[in-house]
């Protein structure tokens, strides 16, 4: 096994914060009736709205890496759920937008809220300085995760 000292310890605790995650979305799903990608979506679908991005169908099957077909069923099956609507781009009339319902908001608040407060709470801990190391750090993280992936 590669030890690198502090680095190899980082990988192991985000791998343990991603497992942790891991779980309580397992459990967020099992209890509502979702499949894990399903709350996967949803995420990909609260991002979006917090960046801007307008999410079409197409985007959330790249993002989630499914195809067409299997796109249109989880949107079929978070619609018939009533946590996601499909709408008509008020821009290109033949795009479809795709939104979170404030059903799926509140679900989802209920559960993750106070996993979310626990983060936060956390955070005051640390000073302005460190909590910019952090993000730096893990935004790093991410963009390398991303960049190593098979499209």
């Amino acid at each position: 096994m590669d030890e690198r000292g502090p680095a190899m310890e980082l990988v192991h605790l985000l791998r343990a914060v991603t497992v942790e995650f891991d779980l309580l979305g397992a459990e967020f799903a099992a209890r509502h009736g979702l499949h894990p990608t399903d709350v996967r979506a949803l995420i990909h679908l609260l991002d979006a709205a917090r960046s801007g991005t307008r999410a079409t169908p197409g985007w959330l099957g790249e993002q989630l890496r499914l195809n067409s077909a299997g796109t249109t069923a989880l949107v079929d099956r978070l619609e018939r759920l009533e946590l996601v609507r499909r709408s008509r781009d008020t821009v290109d009339r033949r795009r479809v937008l795709l939104e979170v319902e404030e059903k799926a908001t509140r679900l989802g608040w209920a559960f993750f809220g106070p996993v979310i407060d626990e983060v936060v709470a956390a955070s005051d801990d640390f000073d302005a300085g460190e909590l910019a190391t952090v993000r730096r750090f893990l935004v790093s993280v991410l963009e390398s995760t991303r960049a190593t992936r098979t499209p």
